[in-house]
């Protein structure tokens, strides 16, 4: 499981929570949701979960997106469904079918959490109207992530101009040897970013000076 990343979106005087796992699926509080209607969003959720039409669409988002859920359970639930005397929760849905759609929480910021594709379906479900706020703020927050992601992709991108123009006036300044020619230098420059470059430096015998040598198996096209 990857990082997760909370954050709080404002629907007509309400707070609704969102979680992000991996920055792809992003769960939305159904809790949060019913309290619009009840100071009981537990009876909320669980009268929404009684109707056939809900089992149904939960089944299929569960069938196109969760590779282990278990059809048998969920056939047995579907057909009850709707009776005076059918009950759901979201814990016997979960455990009985191996849903990942729907999520129960525990602890202070705990609650039932759904994803927002049937997040926004519950919400339709309490109040069309509710569901519009939620949409609006709900796409501001999109909107607000997307300007942070721009900007940090602008940021970086800027860093690591920064870091290359360090590291090559690095390498011109203690690593080149002070014999290469500036043809070299300006090729050693070209390819830094691409591949690791070695020298070899041999003492000849007759002169006493040191001779350079790029590794031919990487820069086959110097010759000493």
């Amino acid at each position: 499981m990857g990082k997760i990343i909370k954050e709080t979106i404002h629907a007509n005087g309400i707070d609704i929570g969102i979680y992000t796992q991996d920055f792809e699926n992003e769960f939305i509080s159904l809790t949060d949701i019913a309290r619009y209607k009840s100071d009981d969003p537990t009876a909320v959720i669980q009268n929404w979960m009684r109707s056939r039409d809900v089992i149904e669409f939960l089944g299929l988002w569960e069938r196109l997106h969760n590779p282990d859920f278990k059809p048998l359970e969920f056939e047995g639930f579907r057909k009850r469904a709707g009776a005076n005397a059918f009950t759901m929760s979201p814990k016997k849905w979960i455990e009985a079918t191996g849903a990942l759609g729907i999520v129960s929480k525990a602890g202070r910021y705990g609650g039932t959490y759904a994803h927002s594709d049937i997040a926004m379906s519950f919400a339709t479900w309490i109040s069309p109207e509710f569901q519009l706020y939620i949409m609006k703020d709900y796409r501001r927050l999109k909107t607000d992530e997307n300007s942070r992601l721009c900007l940090n992709w602008n940021l970086n991108r800027e860093i690591s101009k920064l870091n290359y123009r360090i590291h090559t006036n690095a390498i011109k300044g203690n690593m080149l040897p002070s014999e290469l020619t500036s043809a070299q230098v300006s090729y050693a420059y070209a390819n830094e970013a691409d591949m690791p470059m070695s020298f070899c430096l041999e003492k000849q015998p007759s002169n006493g000076k040191m001779k350079i040598q790029l590794k031919k198996e990487i820069c086959g096209i110097w010759q000493h």
